[in-house]
Parts: structure tokens; sequence; C-alpha cells
């Protein structure tokens, strides 16, 4: 027994050894902003489900910005975003329409399908039409949405130094093609495309037409993770978080071998970019850092992006703390 206590006693020696971050060198840089859906209308995620309507749930507006809208992007980059994530569907005249829901009915004061309204018809809609905080009782934006739904080429045209981690809303391939295609006529766009994701067909067409491109999905994400967790202690990186994204949920974070500063490391070793989510409670990977508390979820020293859906609020806060850890 005392031989296998001892054998046991030095694999667990080993394995902290391998994994500790006392004995690792934080990687260089500094935490970055990543602006989820640029800054909009909050909403308690309790209850929400995949087809919840969330405009008529908002929480009092603190501000005016509505979205995915150019203003809302602007705004964010304003506030310190490096990246704002967008939402796109492909439309039966070709446009990328850059909107979050599938259907019309929730924010707008259209009906039907999204990526089946021509973006002539979307661009006489009022997107803000939908937003009440109060059950109905008041409908603050009625009015301030009109027309102010953006193709994907007016935000690139609008924003030419802006990066966008661009969402596919649908499972359907042609809109990755389609993407690649217009990133391919436009090569001085392909630098604002920070990376994709979203439905697994038109994600990995993206990235099977466009080199170099980073991006995931579920699958991926589970792929690289879930090996990770088997055999990352050995500190042999799986091939599927090579040269990607990996979104890591705060509350996932601590249990990932070498947490945070040798598994973020290794990560960079092998080309890929770390994205902190708020905590994960199983519905999407849209959780955020979005209070003042959740900045401790925030390894100091940390070099990766930080999802938030607060970037008017967590942009400057971190930029604070930044600022005190120099001084």
């Amino acid at each position: 027994m005392k031989k296998v206590a001892a054998i046991a006693l030095v694999v667990l020696a080993v394995v902290w050894l391998l994994n500790t971050s006392l004995l690792a060198t934080p990687p260089t840089g500094a935490p970055k902003i990543l602006a989820h859906r640029g800054i909009h209308q909050v909403y308690s995620p309790d209850g929400v489900e995949k087809d919840t309507c969330t405009a008529d749930r908002i929480e009092p507006p603190r501000h005016s910005y509505i979205e995915n809208t150019i203003a809302s992007m602007r705004a964010a980059f304003d506030s310190g975003a490096d990246v704002v994530e967008l939402d796109v569907h492909l439309t039966p005249d070709r446009q990328f329409a850059v909107f979050h829901d599938w259907t019309l009915d929730c924010r707008t004061n259209g009906t039907g399908v999204t990526e089946q309204t021509p973006m002539t018809e979307l661009k006489t809609l009022d997107i803000g039409y939908g937003y009440t905080p109060d059950g109905g009782k008041t409908f603050p934006f009625r009015g301030q949405g009109a027309g102010q739904m953006p193709t994907l080429t007016e935000v690139f045209n609008a924003l030419p130094h802006g990066r966008f981690l661009i969402n596919f809303k649908s499972e359907r391939r042609e809109e990755g093609a389609t993407l690649a295609v217009l990133l391919r006529f436009h090569p001085e766009w392909r630098k604002q495309v920070f990376g994709v994701y979203g439905g697994s067909a038109p994600t990995q067409e993206t990235l099977r037409l466009i080199p170099g491109l980073k991006g995931y999905d579920r699958q991926s994400t589970v792929a690289c993770l879930g090996r990770y967790a088997a055999y990352g202690w050995t500190g042999i990186v799986p091939d599927a978080c090579s040269d990607t994204l990996i979104i890591v949920p705060s509350n996932y974070a601590p249990f990932l071998w070498g947490w945070p500063h040798r598994f973020a490391a290794r990560m960079r070793a092998v080309g890929s970019e770390i994205i902190l989510l708020g905590p994960y409670g199983g519905g999407d990977f849209t959780s955020g850092i979005d209070r003042a508390e959740d900045l401790a979820m925030v390894p100091e020293d940390f070099a990766g992006y930080v999802w938030t859906n607060r970037a008017e609020t967590i942009g400057p806060l971190l930029g604070k703390r930044l600022a005190a850890s120099s001084d």
C-alpha cells in the first residue's frame, strides 16, 4: 500500500508540475472586449428558450441603442470593444441582412421568416417596434429603428477599421460559400472578419474556402474541450483545438488543465484564440461578463477576448483595472 501511495503522489506531483500556472509565464498582451450584438437592450436570461421573444422582456433602457445596428456597433467600438459580434441571414436577393431573429414578428412591425424576405422589404421595417420593458405598456423604441437594419456590406463600409465575429443563424451551406465569394471580390474586407460561428454547415464551408480564417460551431467546441479534458494534463493539445476560436465558459474555466496561464500558452502555441464567456447554464453560449463583479472571473494577465453583453460597462471598467495594475 505504501508503494502504491508513493506512486500516486509522484503522479499527482507530475500532473501538478505540468499544469500549474504558478510556474508558467503569462502570455503577453491585454484582455480584449468582444461585444455581443454591439451595444444593445439587455434582458433577463431566466426562462429564455430558443424561440422566446426577448424584445418584450427588456430591462428599463439605459441607452438608446438597438442591437445589430451600425450605431450600436460604433458605440461598442467607442466603449473599447476590439471585436463586435453580429448576426446574419442570406436573403433571396443575395444580401446578408444583419439581424438576430429567425423571424420578424418579435422585434419589428413585419412578419415572416427573415431569410425568406428580400432585403428591399427588410429595409422598410422598424426594427425597434417590438421592444417593451413593461409588458406592452410602453414601446420606447418605436420609430427609432425604421430602416435601420443594415446589410453586412454596409457594416464593412461604415466601420472600415472594425473587426467582426459573424454568426450564421441558419444551417445553409450556401451562406458560407456566399461570404467567401464576397470576401474574394472585396479582399479589403477580409481583415475585418475576426471569425465565424453558429450553424455548422455555413461555418465549416467558410473555413474550408477561406484559408487562415478562424471559427467554431458547437461540434468543434465540444471536440476541443472534451478531448482536452481527457488528456490535456499531459500538455498535448488536441488537433481540434488548433487554429481556431476556443470559447470557455467562466464557470468551467478553473477545471481546464493549466488554467489560466499554461492553458493560454498552449492554445496560443497552436494558433488559437480564447474567448472567455460568462457562466454556462445549458443554454446558448451567449452568457457574458456583464457586471463589475463578473470581472473577478477574468484572470489577471488574461490576454484573450472577454465576451460581454454590456460593452459600455465592461469596456471602461476593464480599462481602469488595466491602468491600476500598470501603476
